[in-house]
C-alpha cells in the first residue's frame, strides 16, 4: 500500500519522488515518470543520485536537511536522467510527516517561469513588469520632489501640531523615492568590472560596516579558511551583495543574535552557465543567521523580483543580489529553517589566464 494517498500523489502537477531512509526511490508519481522518461518500475529502489543528475553538489545540505528533518530549497540547478538532456529547475526536499526517515522531492522545471537574474531567454513578462516599474519611477520622482519642496515651505508658518503633517508628508515622500532608486538600480546594473578580490578582507569590510550600523545590535562571528584563494569578481558588487546579505540577518535577528560569516572551499561544485558550459565555483561564503527563518510559502521564490518575507519588503534586494552574483558568475542558493538560515554564495577562482599575465 502507498505511503501517501494514491490520488493526492498522481494528481501533483510536478515530478515527485519520494525517498526512504536509505535514499533509495520508494515511489514516484506519473510527473516524475514523463520528466525522467524512466518508469516507476525502473527506478523503484535504485539510489536516489543514480536516477536523478543534478549539476550542483547539495548531497551535503540534503543530508543536514534530512538529519534535522527540514525542508532544503535550491533554485536553477540542471536536473536530468540518464534517458533526457538536463532542464533548469528549482528542487525541494522535505520530510514526509509521521513516516519516519522518509523524505518527499520535487522537481519543478523552469521552463515557463525562469527567474530573470539567471535565465536570459525566459522571464519576457518579470522583464517587462521590471522595465514598467523602471519608467514609473523615472517619472514619479520628479512630482515627489514638487510634494517635499511645498510641504518644507508650508511647514515655515505652523504651528507645532500641524508641523507634525508636513514633516509625515517629507518623511513618507523621502521614503517613496528610496523605494523608486532600488527599482531604477535594479534594472540599471553596469556589467562587472572583474578582478582579483580577497574575500575575506570584503567580509571584514562588511561586517564592520553592519557592525557600526544596521547591524550594531547582532554579535558577528568569523569561521574563515585562510587558505581560501581569490575569487575573480567585481569587489563594488561583491560588496553590495555582502551588506545587503547582513542587514537582512540583521533585520531577521533579535538583540544579540548571532550571525557567523563562514568561508569554505568545495571543489567538486561545478554548474551550467549560461552558453552550457559547466563552470567550477569552488569558493564558498555563507552567512548564517540564527533568526525565524523564511515563511515557508515564499522560500522557493525569494529571489523573484518583489518578493518579500517582510510587510513592507520591496523584494527587490535578494533579487539585485542573485542579479548580481549571476552577473559575476556565481550562484547563490539558500537553506532555512527556524533559528537557521544560510545564505551561500558559490564564486569562481581567477582565471589562469588572469593570473598568467599578473592581472589583479
Amino acid at each position: 500500500m502507498s505511503i501517501v494517498d494514491p490520488n493526492l500523489w498522481n494528481s501533483l502537477p510536478v515530478p515527485a519522488l519520494l525517498l526512504g531512509p536509505d535514499d533509495t526511490i520508494v515511489d514516484s508519481n506519473p510527473a516524475a515518470e514523463l520528466f525522467l522518461n524512466l518508469s516507476a518500475k525502473t527506478i523503484a529502489g535504485a539510489p536516489i543520485w543514480d536516477k536523478v543528475m543534478i549539476d550542483a553538489a547539495i548531497e551535503e545540505p540534503y543530508a543536514r536537511a534530512r538529519a534535522r528533518h527540514t525542508s532544503l530549497f535550491v533554485n536553477d540547478v540542471d536536473v536530468g536522467s540518464g534517458e533526457r538532456p538536463p532542464m533548469q529547475c528549482n528542487i525541494q526536499f522535505a520530510p514526509l510527516e509521521g513516516v519516519d526517515g522518509h523524505m518527499l522531492m520535487m522537481i519543478s522545471p523552469r521552463e515557463l517561469a525562469s527567474r530573470v537574474t539567471l535565465n536570459a531567454a525566459s522571464g519576457k513578462a518579470a522583464r517587462a513588469a521590471i522595465g514598467m516599474s523602471e519608467m514609473l519611477a523615472h517619472e514619479i520622482k520628479n512630482p515627489l520632489a514638487g510634494i517635499t519642496g511645498a510641504a518644507q515651505l508650508l511647514s515655515m508658518g505652523l504651528s507645532n501640531g500641524d508641523l507634525e503633517l508636513t514633516d509625515l508628508i517629507v518623511a513618507e515622500s523621502r521614503r517613496i523615492v528610496q523605494l523608486l532608486e532600488q527599482v531604477e538600480q535594479f534594472g540599471n546594473l553596469r556589467p562587472p568590472q572583474s578582478k582579483s578580490v580577497n574575500l575575506h578582507d570584503l567580509l571584514d569590510r562588511a561586517r564592520q560596516s553592519a557592525s557600526i550600523g544596521f547591524g550594531a545590535h547582532m554579535t558577528y562571528l568569523e569561521d574563515y579558511d585562510p587558505s581560501l584563494p581569490p575569487t575573480w569578481a567585481d569587489a563594488d558588487q561583491l560588496l553590495q551583495v555582502l551588506l545587503n546579505l547582513l542587514k537582512n540577518a540583521s533585520e531577521a535577528g533579535k538583540d544579540g543574535g548571532i550571525i557567523r560569516l563562514h568561508t569554505f572551499y568545495e571543489p567538486s561544485l561545478r554548474v551550467r552557465n549560461k552558453l552550457g558550459e559547466q563552470v567550477r565555483l569552488p569558493l564558498q561564503v555563507e552567512i548564517i543567521d540564527d533568526g525565524p527563518g523564511l515563511p515557508a510559502d515564499i522560500a522557493a521564490e525569494i529571489f523573484e523580483p518583489f518578493v518579500s518575507g517582510r510587510e513592507n519588503g520591496t523584494g527587490l534586494g535578494l533579487a539585485l543580489v542573485s542579479k548580481i552574483i549571476a552577473a559575476n558568475g556565481g550562484w547563490i542558493s539558500v537553506d532555512s529553517i527556524p533559528g537557521r538560515t544560510v545564505f551561500r554564495l558559490s564564486l569562481p577562482l581567477v582565471p589562469k589566464d588572469a593570473q598568467d599575465t599578473g592581472e589583479d
